[in-house]
């Protein structure tokens, strides 16, 4: 219940957290974004929520967030985060999430929709997945232990973090202050989990229609 508190209402703890850390937000922000990105038992952190609410801030002034350096921290760790995670599905396997002191962390479908998405979809998913929450956890570790190509992964890891970390930071600089959308911030968060699912559900939604 607290986690979901703090996704709903991240942009009062966003503003709580620039007053007490003063700089220091910005580790805490690449912090949050290479574990959502890096680690794959932690699928569950609200990267986009976070990222979307520290481009709100940036547009209001007067404080340390600034929006090239929010955007660039986020990128980086973005970039970093998956590149340890195809490492570590590289040197592991899939089969670590199921048999391992980790599995019990894991939600097994959540591991299968990724799985299947990666392979309809192929290359692409490195990018698509920056935009899925949950599921973007485990592209990166699917497509090592797929042993997909080190040189096309990064390529595509790399474009789909500039574009990730730059649209969601520039939706927050531009609706975040909006009244209509910080009257109903939480409403919008979870309208962002539910654009950002939308890929996975079309095939599935596809699926059950043939059945």
């Amino acid at each position: 219940m607290a986690l979901i508190d703090f996704i709903l209402h991240i942009d009062a703890h966003m503003v709580s957290l620039v007053h007490q850390y003063g700089v220091g937000i910005y580790p805490i922000l690449f912090g949050i974004v290479f574990i959502e990105t890096g680690v794959v038992i932690f699928p569950f952190l609200p990267g986009d929520s976070f990222l979307f609410a520290a481009g709100a801030l940036t547009a209001l002034g007067g404080n340390v967030l600034h929006l090239p350096y929010v955007i660039g921290i986020c990128v980086i760790a973005a970039i970093l985060g998956d590149m340890m995670n195809y490492w570590i599905g590289h040197t592991l396997g899939v089969k670590a999430l199921y048999h391992s002191p980790i599995s019990r962390f894991i939600k097994e479908d959540k591991v299968r929709e990724a799985e299947n998405f990666f392979n309809e979809r192929g290359k692409w998913t490195i990018f698509l997945g920056r935009f899925m929450p949950f599921v973007r956890t485990f592209i990166p570790f699917i497509a090592g232990s797929s042993k997909m190509n080190w040189g096309l992964f990064s390529s595509f890891n790399v474009f789909g973090a500039i574009v990730w970390g730059s649209v969601v930071s520039l939706a927050g600089y531009f609706l975040g202050n909006i009244p209509i959308v910080s009257d109903h911030f939480s409403l919008i968060m979870l309208l962002i989990v539910f654009i950002s699912l939308v890929p996975i559900m079309i095939p599935y939604i596809k699926q059950k229609m043939r059945a």
